[in-house]
Parts: C-alpha cells; structure tokens; sequence
C-alpha cells in the first residue's frame, strides 16, 4: 500500500527513465556487436544473445527502419 501512495504519481516517470537506461543498455550491446570500441568489451559481448528479443523496439524507438545488426533479422 506504501508503495503505491508513494510511487504511484510518478509510476510513468519511473517507467520512462527505466526505458531510457535500457535503451542506453542496448546501444552499448549493439554497438559493440557493430564494432564502436568500448571499454567493456569483454562483458558486453556475452550480453547480446539475451538482448536480441528487445532489439526490434531499440531499433523502432531510435527511429532505425531496419535493425543495424546483420545476424538479426526482426523485420
């Protein structure tokens, strides 16, 4: 009940700053996967399998109208 009395004004600005981190998530991923040096290299490779439902909306939202990743074909 706390929860809700507290969070519940601003649940959408809650929800557009989780979206905003996770694209900002999924743009390293992809960009690493397209060759944009990163200093994570090494952790963010392995992250791009359990990423590839979300690239499709990545994509969409960037305003891409096509995914930049060859091996992923969304659309």
């Amino acid at each position: 009940m706390l929860q809700a009395a507290y969070a519940g004004p601003y649940r959408r600005t809650f929800a557009r700053a989780q979206r905003d981190e996770d694209d900002l998530f999924l743009m390293v991923v992809v960009g690493e996967a397209l060759g944009v040096p990163n200093p994570a290299s090494a952790y963010t490779v392995e992250l791009l399998p359990a990423v590839y439902d979300r690239v499709h909306d990545w994509h969409r939202r960037m305003g891409l109208e096509r995914s930049p990743l060859d091996d992923v074909g969304c659309c």
